[in-house]
């Protein structure tokens, strides 16, 4: 009865809240249209053209979708008679799914979760299966989810105990939520605690790995690779930092300056996190005095050139295989970083800030492998920063063996994709 209270309310709630989440995306979209784009989907007015019957993959950004590509892709093979219907929560992510799936996949994006457009949006879809990733727990649609016999699916679990604390505070809700699916695929036994320590029962829950392991070179990428490095025109010492956030570019231009001291003809690549952020990020450069190209430009960079932004999609994976060092973007505030095994897959020395918790297992590996440099709290951090930089510039012995070390964990611990399909297939079976 409590529960039932708790999600009626939940429920009114959200649906109080949906006109003005309506009028937050139509503010957004004044300087980013794509945010007024497809809005009824937002509603759970899902196209007709849309086929129903298959299953639903919920990723909800554009490195959610890159962790999932190897499980998407093999869904693709497994259950060619099925409609695979990838759903996204952001504009970025919904590119991301076309450039890499085309119309391999159904796409649209996951409705906000009130009860009238999650009941349309099922009502269109009708899925034999929903897989969600990592911390995604949306309350009404899963619940709906349940009562008509759908298969629920977590992939990835990842429930740090920062987010167990502010669940805990909400367990009314969030432990029956959790009891729902039907099997609760972890990265991690620390994962898996966490959420046995909210309520979910230890026969839902299975320890998998981490998906993010079971990335891979592809044609795609090799020859988008074979295309930037093209357009780098001279040999020349190459600094990137990856998925950055506000402060990551500051930081990072104020290193490459002491850089450029001891190598003049370095090339600091940077890779902003959310394209709206691109205009800005290249004024930023400009302002400390740099001479920045684009990407979107096309132009070939030369030596004139010091600074290129990465202002298009999906080229995060080729750019890192150009650098020497790569540095990870979101780890120097609390953002808590981002992927670190990306670059790995090339074999190339990666530099972390101080705060890496969304990715703490990861980096532990890492650690322990002696693959990853981490630049501690320091009162002076573009200083420590360019410190560690301008070592692994000179000392290619520790570059190459950090990129070694990184490479054989990546290696190490691959599997979690093949687990997840055959997990989602014996549901189905079922």
């Amino acid at each position: 009865m409590r529960y039932f209270l708790a999600l009626l309310l939940y429920r009114l709630i959200f649906l109080l809240l949906t006109p003005v989440l309506v009028i937050v995306l139509l503010i957004r979209s004044i300087n980013h249209s794509e945010y007024r784009q497809r809005l009824s989907e937002r509603l759970g007015v899902l196209p007709t053209t849309l086929k129903p019957n298959g299953i639903i993959v919920h990723a909800a950004s554009v490195g959610e979708i890159i962790a999932l590509k190897p499980f998407i892709s093999q869904l693709i093979k497994k259950y060619p008679n099925l409609a695979i219907t990838v759903t996204t929560f952001t504009p970025t992510g919904s590119a991301q799914v076309k450039k890499l799936f085309a119309d391999k996949v159904q796409h649209c994006y996951l409705p906000l979760d009130n009860i009238l457009s999650t009941q349309l949006f099922l009502q269109r879809l009708k899925p034999k299966a929903m897989v969600f990733m990592e911390t995604e727990l949306w309350p009404n649609l899963i619940a709906q989810s349940k009562s008509k016999n759908i298969k629920l699916l977590l992939v990835n679990g990842r429930l740090s105990d920062k987010s167990m604390r502010s669940y805990q505070k909400l367990t009314w809700l969030i432990t029956p939520a959790i009891q729902c699916f039907d099997k609760i695929l972890t990265q991690s036994q620390v994962n898996q605690d966490n959420y046995l320590a909210l309520g979910a029962n230890t026969k839902q829950c299975e320890l998998s790995g981490n998906l993010k392991f079971d990335i891979s070179l592809n044609p795609d990428v090799v020859s988008k690779q074979q295309e930037l490095a093209k357009l780098i025109v001279e040999p020349r010492n190459i600094l990137l930092i990856a998925s950055t956030h506000p402060g990551d570019e500051a930081l990072a231009l104020q290193a490459f300056d002491q850089v450029k001291q001891q190598d003049n003809t370095a090339l600091l690549i940077i890779v902003p996190r959310h394209p709206e952020r691109f205009e800005q990020v290249t004024k930023l450069a400009q302002e400390a005095g740099n001479q920045v190209l684009r990407r979107s430009e096309a132009h070939s960079v030369t030596l004139n050139a010091n600074v290129w932004i990465i202002d298009t999609l999906g080229e995060l994976l080729p750019a890192c295989a150009l650098a020497n060092v790569v540095i990870m973007g979101g780890s120097f505030s609390d953002i808590g970083g981002h992927n670190p095994l990306e670059p790995a897959l090339f074999k190339k020395p990666v530099i972390v800030g101080p705060n890496m918790s969304n990715f703490k297992e990861i980096l532990a590996q890492l650690h322990n492998a002696n693959g990853v440099v981490q630049v501690d709290e320091n009162e002076d951090m573009p200083q420590a920063l360019a410190q560690e930089v301008k070592a692994l510039l000179t000392d290619h012995d520790t570059t190459l063996s950090l990129g070694k070390n990184a490479y054989s964990v990546v290696q190490a611990n691959q599997g979690a994709t093949q687990r997840s399909l055959a997990a989602l297939q014996q549901l189905i079976d079922e």
